[in-house]
């Protein structure tokens, strides 16, 4: 089964912005080509997580590792 990275990014978008710690997060964008997430913040700063070669889990504890 090839996950849809995109859609679980959509999914996760509103639990991160639920808490504290991310609550100024606007969007979650996959870059397939790259295999990164970028990360939009509401001051429109960036962040960005390599998820190269990730399941949809393991990009999700990438993306908490690399932007928390």
């Amino acid at each position: 089964m090839r996950e849809d990275k995109q859609k679980i990014l959509d999914l996760l978008l509103p639990t991160l912005q639920a808490t504290r710690n991310l609550e100024d997060l606007v969007s979650l964008i996959y870059d397939p080509p790259i295999e990164i997430v970028i990360a939009v913040f509401r001051n429109k700063s960036t962040k960005i997580a390599n998820v190269a070669g990730d399941s949809g889990t393991a990009m999700i504890q990438d993306i908490l590792r690399q932007i928390v």
